[in-house]
Parts: C-alpha cells; sequence; structure tokens
C-alpha cells in the first residue's frame, strides 16, 4: 500500500511542510495511528460511560482491583543524567522566538508546548515540528526589525507536550477519518529527533497530557514501546512526565507511575486543569459548586490533599515531583504589581518545595530566576528531594473530593473577570495565539477551561452572588455586552479586524449551552484554517 492511500494531507503547504511531512514520516505516523486508534478510541468511550457514572452520583475511589500496585513495593526505570534536576521548568508553543527565549531562559528545563499554550492550526503544528528540529541542530534563529535572536551555549533540557487522548488532527486522514492528534503530534517529533536527541547526549522526553486514568498511561507505554522497535531504538529510553491534571487521575497516580515505570519520569500537578476537571466531572451538582476561581488556591483543602499526595507517591517510586504553573507575567510599566505578584509567586514556591516538589512551573522568562533562588535556597547541591518520601502524608478519598473553600464567595466581579478572560481567550486563540497576556496573567485553554466552566456551572445552579443577585443567562449576556463594549474602546479601530464575533459564539456554546461541553478546544476547532 503506498503512502498515498495510507494517509492524505489536506492542510496546504506551510514552512517545514516538506521536511517534516516525508513519506517515511507519515507512513511512520499512518503505523501507530493503525494499530492504536481502535483503544485510544475505546478509552474515550470508557471517559463518557464514567462521567454518566458521576452524574448518576457515583464518587471516586481508589480501586480495589489496583489494591497490590498500590501496596507493593517498585520504582520506575533510572532517570537520565539530564532530568535529574529540574528546579525550574518553563512552558509556551513552538514558534521561533518562544522556543529561543524559552531554551536560553535559564530554566532547566522548556517543555514545548503543542497542547494548552498552543493553537492547533495547521500552520503552528507543523512549522513548530520543524522549529523542533532546528532547536535540537542549534541552527534555530530569528531576525527581527530590532534583534537577532538566536542560541546560547547553555540551553534548557527539551520536552515535548503533545495534544490530549481527545484531540483530533483534521488536516490528515488515515483510511478517510482525522488521525489522533496525540499521535500525531508524538510520531512527527519521535521520528525526526529521536536519534538526533541521542546523538547530542540528550533523549525523546515528553509531557503527558490530559491523562484520566492508569489505562490511558497503559496506551502511551504500548505507543512508546512500539515505536521505540520501529526505530531500533532502546526500550525506555523515551521518557515521559505524566500531568496529574484531573481528579480522576489523582485516585490513580501509583497505577499511572507502574503502567509506564519503564518510560516514566514523574507526574505534575497540573493545578488549572485539575479545578476544571471537577466542574466538569460534578458540575451538575450542586455540593461542588465552586466560589470565583481567585479564591480557589493550593492552600484549600481537596488542593492541598492532591498536592501532598503526588509528592509522597512519586517520591516513593524514585520520580519527580513536579509543582504547578506560577502564570504571572511582570510589568515594565508598573513596578508596584511585579513587588505583590513576585512575592505571591516565591510565597507559592516556597510551599512547593518545602512540601517536597523537585521543581516548579512558570511561564515568564522574567520568573525562572526567582524560583530558580527558591530551589537553590532549600536544596543546595541536591539536584532534587526525592529520598523525602513523605511518609506522614496521609490521603483518603475523603480529602481528595473535600472542596470546601473557606470563606469563598461568588460575585459578580469573579463572573465578569470569567466572562472577559473567556471572549479575550477565546479571541486571541481563533487567530493562532494559544498563551495570551491578559491582565498580567499568562491564560491558556486551562485557565479558559475554568472560566467559562464556572460561568455554566454558576448558571445551571442559578448561584447567588454576594449581593444577592442569581447568576443568569440574561445577566451573563448583560456583561458580556459590557465587556466587549470595554474592549471596543480599548482596541478602537482594530477591534473590527479581530475575532471578538466569534469568539462569543463559541463562549456561549460553551458557557451558556444547555448541556456541558466537555473540551472547548473541540467546540472552537472548525473555526480554524
Amino acid at each position: 500500500m503506498s503512502v498515498a492511500e495510507e494517509i492524505q494531507i489536506r492542510g496546504p503547504k506551510v514552512e517545514g511542510f516538506d521536511r517534516i511531512l516525508t513519506p517515511e514520516a507519515l507512513r511512520f505516523v499512518a503505523g501507530i495511528h493503525r494499530k492504536f486508534n481502535p483503544t485510544r478510541e475505546q478509552l474515550l468511550r470508557r471517559r463518557q460511560e464514567r462521567q454518566r457514572e458521576l452524574d448518576a452520583g457515583a464518587l471516586p475511589e481508589f480501586l480495589p482491583s489496583t489494591r497490590p500496585v498500590r501496596e507493593s513495593e517498585w520504582k520506575i526505570a533510572p532517570t537520565p543524567p539530564d532530568l535529574q534536576k529540574r528546579w525550574v521548568e518553563i512552558t509556551g508553543p513552538t514558534d521561533r522566538k518562544m522556543v529561543i527565549n524559552a531554551l536560553n531562559s535559564g530554566a532547566s528545563i522548556f517543555m514545548a508546548d503543542f497542547e494548552d499554550a498552543n493553537t492547533p492550526t495547521w500552520g503552528n503544528m507543523v512549522t513548530g515540528q520543524a522549529n523542533l528540529i532546528d532547536a535540537i541542530e542549534r541552527t534555530i534563529s530569528l531576525q527581527t526589525p530590532e534583534k537577532v535572536y538566536r542560541l546560547k551555549d547553555e540551553t534548557a533540557v527539551l520536552l515535548v507536550r503533545p495534544r490530549g487522548w481527545h484531540l483530533p488532527e483534521r488536516h490528515v486522514l488515515v483510511d478517510g477519518m482525522p488521525i489522533s492528534g496525540s499521535l500525531f503530534d508524538f510520531g512527527l517529533y519521535f521520528f525526526h529527533c529521536a536519534r538526533r536527541l541521542l546523538d547530542r547526549g540528550t533523549g525523546p522526553y515528553f509531557y503527558l497530557p490530559k491523562v484520566e486514568n492508569h489505562l490511558e498511561a497503559r496506551l502511551w507505554n504500548d505507543v512508546f514501546t512500539f515505536s521505540e522497535e520501529q526505530l531500533g531504538i532502546s526500550h525506555g529510553t523515551i521518557k515521559a512526565t505524566v500531568l496529574i491534571e484531573h481528579i480522576l487521575a489523582a485516585f490513580e497516580m501509583d497505577e499511572i507511575l507502574y503502567e509506564l515505570r519503564d518510560h516514566a519520569a514523574g507526574l505534575n500537578a497540573g493545578r488549572w486543569d485539575y479545578i476544571y476537571s471537577i466542574i466538569k466531572c460534578f458540575g451538575t451538582r450542586p455540593e461542588f459548586l465552586f466560589p470565583d476561581r481567585a479564591q480557589i488556591t493550593m492552600t484549600v483543602p481537596f488542593m492541598r490533599a492532591y498536592a501532598l499526595l503526588l509528592v509522597h507517591t512519586c517520591h516513593r517510586r524514585n520520580a519527580h515531583a513536579l509543582g504547578g504553573m506560577a502564570a504571572f507575567i511582570p510589568s515594565r510599566r508598573d513596578p508596584g504589581v511585579n513587588e505583590v505578584a513576585i512575592a505571591r509567586v516565591t510565597e507559592d514556591k516556597v510551599r512547593e518545595v518545602k512540601d517536597g516538589f523537585d521543581g516548579t512551573w512558570v511561564a515568564h522568562p522574567d520568573l525562572v530566576q526567582v524560583a530558580m533562588e527558591v530551589f537553590k535556597n532549600a536544596l543546595g547541591e541536591r539536584a532534587h528531594q526525592i529520598d523525602r518520601v513523605r511518609d506522614d502524608v496521609r490521603v483518603g478519598a475523603t480529602e481528595l473530593i473535600d472542596v470546601r473553600v473557606p470563606g469563598g464567595e461568588i460575585t459578580e466581579g469573579g463572573l465578569r473577570n470569567n466572562v472577559s478572560v473567556g471572549l479575550q481567550y477565546l479571541e486571541s486563540w481563533l487567530r493562532g495565539t494559544g498563551a495570551a497576556a491578559i491582565n498580567n496573567l499568562m491564560e491558556d485553554v486551562a485557565t479558559a477551561e475554568i472560566a467559562r466552566s464556572q460561568v455554566w456551572q454558576w448558571v445551571h445552579h442559578r448561584a447567588g452572588l454576594n449581593g444577592g443577585l442569581k447568576v443568569s443567562r440574561d445577566l451573563v449576556v448583560r456583561i458580556e455586552d459590557e465587556e466587549l463594549g470595554k474592549l471596543r474602546d480599548a482596541y478602537g479601530k482594530m477591534f473590527g479586524t479581530m475575532k471578538f464575533a466569534d469568539a462569543r459564539e463559541v463562549f456561549e456554546h460553551v458557557a451558556l449551552g444547555e448541556q456541558f461541553t466537555e473540551f472547548l478546544t473541540l467546540a472552537a476547532y472548525d473555526r480554524l484554517a
């Protein structure tokens, strides 16, 4: 069978097209998709079945069937030398400027993101792959009227985050159906870069998003093993860090590491998606009604339990525990804003390192040294603190779903912020920019999901604001009008050229629809070029 019969490309020629979408690479990704897509689809159906159980009143629990995995003693395979020290990890999309700046930032790790910080336009997905090859080959550069960007001698270690299991790549068809976005992203990067990375003394390292249970981790492990065999690369060369960003995954951390034990490098506390996952799973149930998102901090009971359990689980299995995102963007015009925000970032990172985390995430290069100092002061010459197993941690099912937020309330300001951020982020995403600076915060899909899902939850339950007013569809529409009016004034003539009309349509679909829409990216995907 020819490559043309196996796979059809429906995307136009973009920069990097001929380098990335070679016949050999297409044959490789088509082979992975053919072998593993049936299991992927089965697991996605299993998600829907589980959601119906939750809607009917079920609560998550630690699985009786996997008790032996949790209670027995085992460790993951050894971690490579360049993944031993992960104090500060910076994340961002794969555009050329971001790749250069992130690798030069002084961070330990750069997570090049094809997922939540990226809009999956065809150009972003293909050209991003080419940018990563150039970065590995150290030929990447960018010249602007103001500056020439090149790599420094010493750069961060590169990790790549493919899209989650639920996302398709509609520009590429295998047997007439869209290819899995996750397998497309992983397969192209692994095919083109695995040997390049090994030749430079590093390896093909990944972050795995949106994993909801150990069976989904098992699928990734099977994909890794098959891919290594196909390219003649030693088993276990791939290393993956799993984002625990779903409430159901928190109950299966041991099992997830166990399934990936030859390929695992650690777990990350993906805090924003984790909050969103609770609304997604339990949003129809009034006992899970959340207050303003700004009040759901890492110190509230369920977030504290989740973080401590992650550290304990990782260190017991000799894996790294990575902390959450610092989304603040320093302002060059307002030192006062910086002072307050950096103090909060520092406090957050001090808490993480005291809890036992081995590293943390930041969204902006100016925060790298802020976070780095915290870990340097705490760890000194040690690369990590895996030896702190935290046997004092006792977290059960009750603690993980204790969603009380002491003093929490729903305010008009919180509602208005969710509407404004949702609209602004979607407008940016629809223009092709998946990491958007809004109000000195780096917003991505995860934070936008919290914003729109909270609006849906509050409307669904007719939640009361702290002033007594009930949240309704009419109230949200009025606030949309007002917030769009402010944005129209701020942008002036430019407003008419932007995508706020489309953004509003998507926002109302995912925030005001009768039924809850699982992922806003799926709702908006067909509007992309």
